[in-house]
């Protein structure tokens, strides 16, 4: 397995990742009609325009993208944070979140927030973030307004 950085021509890839994930993972927390709205199979492009203009981390297995997550720089901010279900447990998200914290503080940031779904509030936990409390997160994608919590972590 190989961590690095992602590549705009590989959006679509990482869409497909991310829809994954969501679906997999998210079902306990959100209705199905939002996932379905949340998770279309057309990529916006914007996702692209993510890829391209932040710090964004992979981890490639024999050509399977199979983690990804970013660091958000205008926000400070830890996003798209996924694993393909069947690398699940494996530690490949927690190598995105030491990569991410990384780069971070090599750009002077000293602090992270993330707004993590309710199904993944504890691997944040365990990663040193501590919860500031629950928040709605508007999500136009979805339709609908997204439990989550939000997180910091100093760096």
């Amino acid at each position: 397995m190989h961590l690095r950085k992602a590549q705009p021509h590989e959006a679509e890839a990482l869409w497909h990742l991310r829809n994954q994930a969501i679906r997999h993972g998210c079902h306990t927390c959100y209705a199905p009609e939002v996932i379905a709205r949340w998770t279309p199979d057309v990529m916006p492009e914007k996702a692209r325009e993510m890829i391209a203009g932040n710090p964004f981390f992979v981890i490639e297995d024999e050509g399977i993208l199979a983690a990804s997550g970013f660091l958000d720089l205008q926000n400070a901010s830890v996003e798209a944070v996924f694993t393909l279900p069947a690398f699940g447990g494996k530690g490949l998200a927690t190598q995105i979140i030491h990569a991410i914290k990384q780069e971070a503080r090599a750009r002077g940031m000293t602090r992270l927030t993330l707004s993590a779904t309710p199904n993944a509030e504890t691997f944040y936990l365990r990663q040193g973030f501590v919860s500031l409390g629950e928040s709605l997160y508007p999500s136009p994608l979805a339709g609908a307004d997204l439990q989550c919590v939000d997180m910091e972590i100093a760096l």
